[in-house]
């Protein structure tokens, strides 16, 4: 019998610094405590921001963070622009400094350009989500959430990737849209940034692509939720029925098929006095815990989704945004 693997702790693992030691590396640039803590986050969570955001991570008057974009623009390492395509939000913040990802051992310069409205949404929307749930173990690189499912024994060929062709070749990446994810002892949390698509199409798509993943946590034991967030009800209504849909999509009969055969075979060898099977088992008292932890397994699973939980979360400091062609 294969061992089940444990699910992988961040902390403990010791795989993802906390944001405090990460921001430490800021301190070179003179940026030390909760702003250097702000400039990490917005960082690794697409690498642009509004001003009512970082006021409302420090709590400070919004005079203060004025100050701090322009200290961060006079650094040159930051822009603070009118967004593109996008009112109702003010001027947004983008570090676009290749030594302060260098620093933060970010590493994914690709992220610092916007090619689109939608994208500037997606990452303000994402951010805005972390910002309020700053406790959960948010994975905040590429490299992190690679990392981070692979301690638990997932193959890199079923997460969510992306091969981009160039001059130099194919460069492979994981989790292309990187978006948020969170990883514990018990959970898996991964967040979807609607911009405002008129369809669910790119929801469904995004879905589709960690099917296989979620499927392997599911399998491992780890609970998986899945949370929407949005700036409209428009968006709000869409996004929660394609969750709810998600979260009572049937158990594969595969697994249901292998647990049943697995609580026979233990029976019948407890019943027949089957030595050499239970023996498998590392005896009996090892095969009756093993034929409870299957049936536990079994009613947990019994009528349920992949999804443990799937939520629509709506943002209040980006609530009023707009684009140019919105009505």
């Amino acid at each position: 019998m294969d061992t089940p693997k444990q699910p992988f702790n961040p902390a403990a693992s010791g795989a993802v610094a906390d944001l405090s030691e990460r921001a430490e590396a800021l301190e070179p640039f003179g940026w030390a405590g909760r702003r250097a803590e702000w400039i990490a986050l917005a960082c690794f969570h697409g690498g642009v921001f509004t001003r009512a955001q970082w006021t409302s991570f420090l709590g400070c008057h919004h005079e203060k963070v004025g100050r701090a974009v322009r200290r961060l623009v006079a650094q040159g390492v930051a822009v603070e622009e009118k967004p593109p395509g996008i009112n109702g939000i003010g001027r947004i913040c983008r570090i676009h400094g290749r030594r302060i990802y260098k620093a933060l051992g970010a590493g994914d310069h690709r992220r610092r350009r916007i090619t689109s409205p939608e994208v500037l949404m997606r990452r303000l929307l994402a951010l805005d989500y972390v910002l309020e749930h700053p406790r959960l173990p948010w994975l905040p690189t590429e490299a992190d959430r690679v990392a981070g499912f692979e301690a638990l024994g997932i193959e890199r060929g079923i997460l969510p990737q992306r091969v981009y062709r160039g001059a130099l070749g194919g460069l492979r990446r994981f989790f292309p849209l990187g978006l948020p994810i969170a990883l514990d002892t018990e959970r898996a949390v991964f967040v979807y940034a609607e911009p405002g698509h008129e369809t669910a199409t790119a929801l469904r798509s995004w879905g589709a692509k960690h099917g296989d993943l979620w499927k392997a946590l599911w399998d491992m034991g780890l609970k998986i939720e899945v949370v929407a967030v949005v700036r409209r009800w428009k968006e709000w209504g869409r996004t929660s029925r394609v969750l709810t849909s998600w979260s009572r999509y049937p158990r594969p009969s595969e697994m249901d098929e292998e647990i049943r055969r697995d609580l026979a075979r233990i029976e019948q060898a407890i019943l027949g006095g089957d030595v050499r099977t239970l023996d498998e088992y590392g005896g009996l008292q090892p095969a009756l815990k093993r034929a409870v932890a299957l049936e536990k397994r079994a009613r947990r699973r019994a009528g349920r989704g992949l999804t443990e939980r799937v939520a629509t979360w709506r943002t209040v400091r980006l609530a009023g945004a707009r684009f140019y062609w919105e009505r």
